[in-house]
């Protein structure tokens, strides 16, 4: 059975900013995450990205722009032995009624096709948001909530399914999956 795992980017694998992460020089990893990412790269996994890029659709940032913090992450990944297999990116303002923009599920049915997956329900998708994980459980996969980002504001929330697994950070959500493949 193919090892994958979705994350988020903002708020999960790099620090988060209201006024949206615009340009390689603001995108900052969180402490951690990297050497997650290339834990789960060397424990076999397929790491895959699914995230919202509103600023796109709104005009704060490009595509370029956002191919080149896509590219910075990459690179700092690769330094610590990680790899991203593939980034899905939904562009779009919450207005425009897209299928792609979590917390519809489009990204997670494509990442279904590309990856040719019939079962889903072992697979994890990290995230921080509500919307996150929302899309992640309409399309099937087990969502599970990391405190970064917005996740404290997440757990909070009255349409937050209690039963979701809850890690303070990436580093610490993938310590937990790694360490149950060995239980």
């Amino acid at each position: 059975m193919l090892k994958l795992i979705i994350l988020d980017r903002d708020g999960v694998i790099n620090q988060d900013s209201a006024d949206y992460i615009k340009h390689a020089d603001e995108w900052e990893p969180i402490p951690g995450s990297l050497e997650a990412i290339a834990r789960l790269t060397s424990a076999g996994y397929k790491v895959v990205i699914a995230t919202n890029q509103s600023g796109v659709g709104r005009g704060y940032f490009t595509i370029d722009a956002l191919a080149e913090m896509n590219a910075k992450m990459r690179s700092l990944l690769a330094e610590k032995g990680g790899i991203i297999d593939a980034i899905f990116v939904c562009p779009h303002k919450p207005e425009d009624g897209c299928r792609c923009r979590k917390p519809a599920p489009g990204m997670f049915e494509e990442i279904k096709r590309r990856y040719n997956l019939e079962h889903v329900s072992g697979i994890y998708a990290i995230g921080d948001s509500l919307r996150d994980l929302q899309a992640a459980a309409s399309a099937g996969f087990q969502p599970w909530l990391v405190l970064t980002g917005n996740g404290q504001k997440t757990r909070q929330d009255p349409a937050f399914n209690q039963d979701t697994p809850i890690s303070e950070t990436l580093a610490a959500a993938v310590d937990s999956i790694l360490s149950s493949q060995h239980d």
